[in-house]
């Protein structure tokens, strides 16, 4: 059974908290319709999703994910996206709490100038990223890593973005 197969077999929803805290976002058209189709891309891969689950998402600046990366991983320096997942709590009735992201616009978009991609793809592809850290994915371990990149991919092709990955010629 294909990934396809299973995600018709199991539909199930995600409602995207989204966030634009600083201004400098303005600048990418679309911006939040495509967080949302990126988280949403994201969601509908996973083979074992909730049927009803939310992320709350982030749009800030560097000053605002230094400040996050200092207080919970120690590193005092911005960072594209971060990504916080929620401690597995039931609540019948109400959506699985997923976590949150949080998006900085200045290092995402110097990262975009210089790997010669736009700015809506390559927060396509954090976003991405960070919803596969809420499901538990992470990239600490080369095999897990790989893994990972795949897996986003494949997601990013449904949306029509390119492969990362190839601008930086990795395979």
């Amino acid at each position: 059974m294909t990934r396809q197969d299973q995600i018709r077999q199991h539909p199930a929803r995600l409602e995207t908290e989204l966030s634009v805290e600083s201004p400098l976002w303005a600048a990418v058209p679309g911006v939040e319709a495509g967080v949302r189709a990126a988280a949403e891309a994201a969601f509908a891969a996973m083979p074992h999703r909730p049927a009803l689950a939310e992320a709350s998402i982030a749009l800030v600046d560097d000053a605002a994910i230094r400040d996050l990366n200092r207080a919970w991983r120690g590193k005092d320096q911005p960072t594209n996206v971060l990504s916080f997942p929620a401690p597995p709590v039931a609540i019948p009735g109400a959506p699985v709490l997923l976590g949150d992201i949080a998006v900085a616009f200045e290092t995402t978009a110097a990262e975009a100038a210089a790997e010669g991609k736009t700015i809506a793809d390559h927060l396509a592809h954090l976003v991405v990223h960070g919803m596969l850290h809420l499901f538990g994915h992470d990239h600490i371990e080369a095999g897990e890593a790989e893994q990972m990149e795949t897996i986003e991919r494949d997601i990013l092709a449904t949306l029509g973005i390119a492969d990362p990955y190839a601008a930086r010629g990795i395979d």
